[in-house]
């Protein structure tokens, strides 16, 4: 149980190192990867905008993160809740009970969130769901 718990402990570091990694390196080296679907097809992915949404989270801008993408927000409650739930099966070597009664409607459900989020925030009716 203890290098269970150690390995979730360090993929949540690594995460934040290489999140303040890139963070700094995109401040002071203006490195950054470009989101190819936007440099494709000039559209707004529901992606786009993440990035800097994260960084604006890291520097403590809630409302500056909310407008480059509102989708994280949306979404973000339920990663967190995923991501606890599947480390207490992982650390406690449970059985995943709980992904065999979610509902296929709740998967639909989310796609159609995140797509009409894409198709909306690219329609001129709504420019402040553009990052």
């Amino acid at each position: 149980m203890k290098k269970r718990i150690i390995k979730i402990i360090l993929i949540i570091a690594i995460s934040i190192i290489g999140l303040i990694t890139y963070h700094y390196l995109n401040q002071h080296y203006n490195f950054s990867i470009p989101c190819l679907f936007h440099q494709i097809t000039g559209y707004y992915c529901p992606g786009c905008g993440i990035t800097r949404c994260l960084f604006s989270l890291l520097e403590g801008k809630i409302y500056q993160a909310f407008m480059y993408n509102q989708l994280v927000f949306i979404l973000l409650p339920f990663f967190i809740i995923y991501f606890i739930y599947n480390s207490y099966i992982y650390i406690f070597n449970k059985e995943n009970k709980l992904i065999n009664k979610i509902p296929n409607y709740v998967y639909i459900i989310l796609l159609i969130i995140v797509i009409s989020f894409g198709i909306i925030r690219n329609l001129d009716f709504f420019p402040y769901l553009k990052p």
